[in-house]
């Protein structure tokens, strides 16, 4: 089987660890090359930048701990400045990823978009979007799988919009003579 470029968007949200918890126990498989991503927001003042980029280190890692199990993979962590949207989208297609995996909570960005599919549309691999439940049992994990088809569907390009008429209004509007 062919190697997998897998990128698991890293957010502090309990979703994000549960999505890669998933991906880790169903769909990664040795070989396979694991980036972790995470993006901070823009700031204006050094510190604060330095401050938050190391905090989003330091949460990629504590993502890392759980990716130890699988044998032979490659894992490497990714830490990026923006808006979190169109910054996953951007890195996704650098990388060449095969498959984003994302973490389906009340504030994830595939919410943000003015339309949902928008942004899922520019990408160019398949999104796995795992949402966890409020309860597990006996300490299994209890999420939800929607596998988001990014296929290009077909859309007719826009009409362009023709006048009715090409006459001016004078010529239609023009009275007839009246005949005796």
């Amino acid at each position: 089987m062919e190697s997998q470029r897998v990128v698991v968007v890293v957010e502090d949200a309990a979703a994000a660890r549960t999505a890669l918890q998933w991906a880790v126990g169903n769909f990664i498989r040795g070989g396979d090359s694991i980036t972790l991503l995470h993006v901070c927001p823009p700031a204006r003042s050094r510190r604060k930048r330095r401050r938050l980029r190391l905090g989003g280190f330091q949460l990629a890692l504590a993502f890392k701990d759980l990716c130890n199990g699988i044998a032979e993979a490659k894992v490497e962590i990714v830490v990026r400045e923006g808006e979190l949207g169109e910054t996953v989208v951007a890195t996704v297609n650098q990388l060449g990823a095969t498959t984003l995996v994302v973490g389906l909570h009340d504030k994830s960005f595939l919410y943000r978009a003015p339309s949902p599919y928008t942004r899922v549309r520019s990408l160019g691999c398949r999104v796995l979007a795992v949402r966890q439940h409020a309860t597990a049992r006996d300490g299994f994990l209890n999420a939800d799988l929607t596998q988001i088809e990014t296929i290009s569907l077909h859309i007719p390009p826009p009409k362009i919009p023709f006048p009715m008429f090409t006459l001016p209004l004078g010529v239609i509007w023009r009275r007839s003579k009246r005949r005796k």
